[in-house]
């Protein structure tokens, strides 16, 4: 299983991009690669920890707790990196 977190807060134009660009590429991804994908939302303005790290950086992309992306999500690059993570969780 791969955890896709995604960092933001309402109110944020480019979180709700974001979260567009990650539906949108897990809904394109291989139906076996996409099932294995838990996507996660987390808002700065509940949790005061995140909000502590990541308050300058939103949108905020973690993928398996590692930073994939920060401001602007790139579909391509996110694209890749699900289908690596997921072929290292194969592996393992």
């Amino acid at each position: 299983m791969t955890t896709l977190t995604l960092i933001g807060k309402s109110g944020c134009h480019l979180c709700d991009v974001a979260e567009q660009i990650v539906e949108t590429v897990v809904a394109d991804l291989p139906i076996d690669v996409a099932e294995r994908v838990e996507i996660e939302q987390a808002s700065i303005s509940d949790d005061a920890a995140l909000h502590a790290v990541w308050w300058e950086k939103i949108p905020v992309v973690l993928i398996d707790g590692e930073l994939h992306a920060h401001w602007r999500v790139s579909a391509d690059r996110l694209r890749a990196a699900l289908i690596a993570a997921d072929s290292e969780g194969a592996s393992s």
